[in-house]
């Protein structure tokens, strides 16, 4: 594109000429370079059309996901979880009011799409088989998958833009914002918007257009204050709502807000879906699990909100209970992968997992499809109710859709858009004209108030007067204030392009603010929890309001409202028996009578100044080192530019080959972000370097490419010279690829039993695991001096005494069996507590012989709660006329962990009238989660 140099910050940039406005063409046109986006204009392009990607950052940093993914919250992944049960899950979360041909996309095309993510080299957690390690959180169904090296995610992504052949089909535009979809004859047909840096106007032609622009994250105003504070990416403003809304498509469930736990005065999630599989839970002062809900949704925030605010509050996210692995492991995840900075937060607070609970809180409200359900109203192939316009990811309404469902509608999207060849007649002037007008008016006013505070004035009302609860007088109120915020959005002042960008997101945010208050007052009623919790219409009311809520722009441009009945299920759900059948126009939605004194014939007059608020000061970025010397520094200036060529790997072997670390470490990444042939074997080679931060990088790299190396002699080799270097990032980093290329046997693994460094052996077991070498693992049970190394080979002759049972192998003809039962049997008697803890629940696995569940029987009354917990694992699979009379007695245990693993262990013996009486009586435990597991039982 064109570009040109901005003015001195004290001279507003020039109105520019609508009739110079660049003008670009393409078949199929992507709004947002974030995670649907990307996916959709891959697909798009793999099916043949011209994509033009629009971004108004840059795609290689852009989008919620840029930040990392530590996991997959909805996985259906075959064995393990089936879609139809998946379908149900969200439909039971959503209250019913779900449109299941959307959602089962997601259950039925999420396991594909794992798969491709992996061929393009995103990391999944495995089992030492190569089984994906899918976490059951909520209480039915596991469809978590972590991913503990997701923060590479978005980088991988755009290694696949910017492959060759994507890159003669895909126009990536950076710092382009679009504001406005243009459509003429009933169909969307491109797009207006201009540069963030050089203020150029843009219109687009194109055949398809994909919005895939995130949810609205900022809506309301964080606790902080501060605009971008916010739980969701705060780049995220609603811009894809307030385009679709004027391009005539129809928005649902914009009623259902977004409103999520976080970490009191920290911008940041609580991360439960990472904490939960690892043992953490939330409490409330008094150390009790509260939460009834079985899903992650409105009902289980209201239940949240109440424990908040009663005499039980404060909420915290437990860890200090969980052993120095799992909390490590939990530093690992949360501190680099979800938020770098949350660490230091917790630093400069003095908490430590180990010694403080985290306190909890609530987050503002936003909206959002994929976390909650409110956003553009989509078919299952992703199309809105506009021809030829489609919307993916956060923004769509595809309720609980998350990442995987993100990436599937992305992908959708760009199939079906992919048949449609640019548009050839004339762009819409009149829109053009509007979309120029609505970008460029702040520079008109260049001294009229800023952006900051005129954004904080508007979110402050939303805060007042839309967050829940909800009621019609507070609703009202917002309508009125939002229709004055017109007023202070027209005089808004803006004197740069980046100005002009934070302008448009204003009214951006302003359209979704009204959306969301007209919504929630139409729907007379209370659902989904604290989602929609209306005050004055408390209970829910499935008479009138088992319809989907939507709204579309009329002709006149008036919001208008219809109340669409949920179509009949593809899959049975017990409680909600929808029938479908014609729709309820309700049309415009009017501001109920609020009481004042004085007359109401003239809007009252707002006295005072606006609230003024500043822009939150960012951190100082850590600055690059400084290269040794200028030559050095051009070096890296070369590999910069390098990268955009798509380098082959002899282009890179002189930098690889440097004297100076920077420049090698540099090479690292680049050669990790390209990923020429031969990728592998040179990286293997970095992990000999002489500088322990290039040895680290490489260290990282492979194991952010495993999938997608070859399993190459040569690659084997160099890894396994690794295992000799003095480095242990390097040993263990080589022991982890070798196991997950199936390059390793028995041999070769055992050897690394005997290593230094804890690390390295606990990669050691992994690895023996994953080639079922249980005498290898059997020998070193008892001998090993680490906690952790025995806790993991217990865990590991689980998994292998497991894969055996499935393999239908009799005990007796199996000489490994016996060295399995051999090894726990010894672990039940090491002199820590969570050996043995882990050793019975092995037994859980492998089986409870007789004289193993006397043992288990014993150990129910054995101090440590975690080896409770164990015994009762291990009495789940043993001769029910034992288990059953202790496991009952162990729901009477002070430790509410021990209860629930007793509820769990009788689920499995509920075939018993026995079983199923002390089941029964669990199901009043003071504990949650046992109420919970034991209701479900029965």
């Amino acid at each position: 594109m064109t570009t040109s140099v901005n003015p001195p910050a004290d001279t507003p940039l020039a109105v520019p000429s609508l009739a110079d406005a660049e003008e670009l063409t393409c078949d199929v046109l992507v709004i947002g370079g974030g995670t649907a986006g990307t996916m959709a204009a891959l697909t798009a392009a793999e099916h043949g059309a011209n994509v033009l990607l629009l971004e108004k950052a840059h795609v290689r940093h852009s989008g919620a996901l840029a930040m990392g993914m530590d996991g997959v919250n909805n996985a259906v992944i075959p064995g393990r979880a089936e879609p139809d049960d998946y379908v149900a899950e969200i439909t039971r979360a959503n209250d019913g009011i779900v449109d299941q041909s959307t959602v089962r996309q997601t259950a039925t095309r999420g396991f594909g799409m794992v798969q491709r993510l992996e061929s393009y080299g995103v990391k999944f957690e495995k089992d030492e088989h190569g089984d994906y390690a899918v976490r059951q959180v909520h209480r039915s169904g596991s469809y978590v998958l972590p991913m503990p090296e997701g923060k590479d995610v978005k980088k991988v992504l755009y290694r696949q833009l910017r492959r060759r052949e994507m890159r003669e089909k895909i126009r990536i535009e950076n710092r382009v914002m679009p504001v406005r979809v243009l459509t003429a004859d009933g169909r969307a047909v491109g797009a207006a918007g201009f540069n963030t840096r050089t203020g150029q106007f843009v219109q687009v032609r194109a055949g398809a257009v994909i919005l895939a622009t995130g949810a609205c994250g900022r809506l309301g105003l964080p606790a902080s204050g501060y605009l971008y504070g916010t739980y969701e990416n705060p780049t995220n403003a609603g811009d894809g709502y307030a385009m679709a809304y004027h391009a005539g498509a129809e928005l649902t469930g914009i009623e259902c807000f977004q409103i999520n736990p976080l970490i009191k005065d920290y911008n940041g999630p609580a991360c439960a879906y990472v904490a939960n599989p690892f043992g953490g839970y939330q409490v409330n002062r008094h150390g009790e699990r509260f939460v009834d809900s079985d899903y992650w949704s409105g009902q289980m925030m209201a239940e949240f909100a109440a424990e908040v605010a009663s005499d039980r509050g404060p909420v915290y996210l437990k860890l200090s209970h969980l052993p120095e692995e799992s909390v490590s492991a939990l530093e690992t995840i949360l501190h680099s992968t979800e938020r770098p900075t949350r660490g230091t937060f917790h630093s400069g607070r003095g908490h430590d997992y180990r010694t403080h609970d985290i306190e909890m809180h609530i987050s503002e409200i936003g909206l959002c499809g994929g976390h909650s359900a409110s956003g553009v109203r989509v078919d299952e192939h992703a199309r809105t109710t506009v021809p030829r316009l489609y919307a993916a990811g956060d923004l769509a309404c595809v309720p609980h859709n998350y990442m995987i469902g993100a990436f599937v509608f992305g992908d959708l999207a760009g199939a079906d858009a992919s048949q449609y060849p640019a548009y050839d007649g004339e762009l819409p002037g009149d829109q053009l004209r509007e979309a120029h007008e609505l970008i460029y008016r702040p520079l008109r006013n260049p001294d009229g108030p800023p952006q900051p505070q005129v954004e904080y004035k508007l979110r402050r009302f939303v805060n007042d007067y839309v967050a829940p609860p909800k009621s019609g007088a507070r609703l009202s109120l917002a309508l009125e204030a939002f229709e004055r915020m017109h007023t202070d959005i027209a005089e808004m002042g803006a004197r740069t392009a980046h100005e002009l960008m934070r302008c448009a997101e204003v009214t951006f945010i302003r359209d979704c603010a009204e959306m969301a208050a007209r919504s929630s007052l139409a729907r007379t009623e209370s659902r989904w929890g604290l989602y929609h919790d209306r005050l004055d219409h408390p209970q829910r009311d499935d008479a009138s309001w088992f319809h989907h809520l939507d709204l579309h722009k009329s002709p006149s441009g008036a919001m208008e409202f219809t109340a669409r009945p949920v179509a009949p299920y593809l899959v049975p759900v017990d409680g909600f028996d929808p029938v479908g059948g014609p729709s309820r126009a309700i049309g415009e939605v009017h501001a109920e009578e609020v009481a004042t004194a004085g007359s109401r014939d003239l809007a009252p007059v707002a006295a005072g100044a606006d609230v003024e608020a500043t822009e939150p000061v960012s951190s100082p970025q850590p600055s690059a080192p400084a290269p040794s010397d200028e030559q050095s520094a051009a070096r890296l200036l070369e590999l910069v530019a390098l990268a955009e060529e798509e380098p082959e790997l002899a282009a890179l072997r002189p930098y690889l080959a440097d004297p100076v670390d920077a420049v090698r470490r540099e090479a690292v990444a680049v050669l990790t972000e390209t990923l020429p042939p031969g990728t592998g074997t040179a990286l293997a080679a970095a992990l000999r370097d002489s500088a322990a931060e290039v040895r680290a990088a490489a260290a990282a790299s492979l194991r952010e490419l495993v999938e997608t190396l070859p399993a190459e002699p040569d690659l084997r080799d160099g890894l396994a010279a690794a295992l000799a270097e003095p480095d242990p990032v390097v040993r263990a980093a080589a022991l982890d690829v070798l196991r997950a290329l199936r390059l390793g046997d028995a041999t070769l693994f055992a050897d690394s039993l005997a290593d230094s460094d804890i690390a390295v052996r606990i990669e050691a077991v992994r690895a023996l695991v994953s080639v079922d070498a249980a005498g290898e693992l059997a020998r070193a049970a008892l001998s090993d001096p680490s906690r952790e190394v025995r806790v993991a080979i217990a865990k590991g002759l689980a998994t292998v005494g497991a894969e055996r049972l499935a393999d239908d192998a009799p005990a007796a003809a199996d000489p490994a069996a016996g060295a399995i039962e051999a090894a726990l049997t010894g672990l039940l008697d090491d002199p820590d507590a969570l050996v043995r803890a882990a050793a019975y629940g092995a037994l859980g696995t492998t089986g409870c012989p007789a004289p193993l569940t006397a043992r288990a029987v014993a150990a129910l009354s054995e101090t440590a709660w975690q080896v409770r917990s164990g015994a009762a694992t291990a009495l789940s699979v043993a001769d029910p006329d034992v288990a059953v009379p202790a496991l009952a007695k162990a729901l009477a245990d002070s430790n509410a962990d021990v209860r629930k693993a007793a509820v769990l262990a009788l689920t499995r013996h509920r075939g018993t009238e026995e079983a199923r009486a002390a089941l029964a009586t669990a199901t009043t435990d003071s504990d949650a989660d046992v109420r919970a597991y034991a209701g479900r039982a029965l």
